[in-house]
C-alpha cells in the first residue's frame, strides 16, 4: 500500500466500532435480522469476490476470442463461464472490461463515490473511496500509479475509467512472462484485485530455487 493512501491504525478499529453500533441499532429497530450482516459477508467471501474476476482474466489470457467478446459485451461473455449466479446483480450491473496492452494501461476510479463491480472484485478497499485518490486519479494518474509501484514509460498511454451506477469497469491486466503452459487455475491464482483495478501489475510466478 502506497504511503499516500495509508491510514492510521486506529481508523479501521474505529470504523468497525461504529459499524457494530449501527448494526446493533438496526437489529434493535427490527430493520435487519441478527444474522443479516454475517449473511452478506459470507456471500462476498464465498460467492462474489475477486476470485471470480481472476477466473475471467485467466480465461481471457488463454482464449483470445473470449477476450474480444469480453471487451465487446462483458456481461454476455461472463455468462459463458460457470460462475455463481448473481454476477449481473448486487453492484454488478452494467459491468464492462478494458484490457491492458498495446501501449495502453488502464486505471479504474469512481469520482462520485465508490461504485465498484463487487461480484468480480469483492468489496472496495478504503483508499478507493478516499477523495484524494479519486481526485488525483483523474488529475495525475501517472503519478498515482508510480506511488502504487507501477511506474510507466512515457510511451505507455494511461486511460482512466470512471465507474458509476450506470457502468462499473474492471481491467484485464497483461499476462506476465513465464506463464506459458500454466493452467487456467494456476493463472487465476496470480491475479489480484489491485491488478484488475489497474493499480498493480500481475507478478510472474516465483521461480523454484535450484538445489545446491
Amino acid at each position: 500500500m502506497t504511503e499516500l493512501f495509508k491510514y492510521e491504525d486506529e481508523r479501521e478499529s474505529e470504523s468497525a466500532a461504529r459499524v457494530r453500533a449501527l448494526e446493533a441499532l438496526l437489529i434493535e429497530k427490527g430493520v435487519i435480522g441478527s444474522d443479516s450482516v454475517d449473511t452478506v459477508l459470507g456471500h462476498f467471501e464465498t460467492i462474489a469476490g475477486p476470485f471470480n474476476g481472476a477466473r475471467i482474466v485467466a480465461r481471457a489470457w488463454v482464449d483470445p476470442a473470449f477476450r474480444q467478446r469480453l471487451i465487446e459485451d462483458t456481461p454476455k461473455a461472463i455468462a459463458e463461464l460457470d460462475l455463481p449466479r448473481g454476477m449481473e446483480g448486487a453492484e454488478g450491473e452494467h459491468m464492462a472490461a478494458v484490457a491492458n496492452g498495446d501501449g495502453v494501461h488502464n486505471l479504474i476510479i469512481c469520482t462520485l463515490c465508490s461504485c465498484y463491480p463487487w461480484p468480480v472484485l469483492g468489496l472496495p478497499p478504503y483508499w478507493y473511496k478516499d477523495p484524494v485518490f479519486r481526485a488525483r486519479g483523474v488529475r495525475e494518474p501517472r503519478a498515482v500509479l508510480k506511488e502504487f509501484g507501477v511506474p510507466l514509460p512515457d510511451d505507455i498511454q494511461v486511460k482512466v475509467w470512471d465507474s458509476s451506477a450506470q457502468i462499473r469497469w474492471f481491467v484485464v491486466p497483461e499476462r506476465p512472462a513465464g506463464t506459458e503452459g500454466m493452467s487456467e487455475a494456476e493463472l487465476a491464482a496470480l491475479v489480484t484485485p489491485e491488478s484488475m483495478m489497474g493499480v498493480a501489475l500481475v507478478a510472474p510466478p516465483a521461480q523454484p530455487v535450484a538445489a545446491g
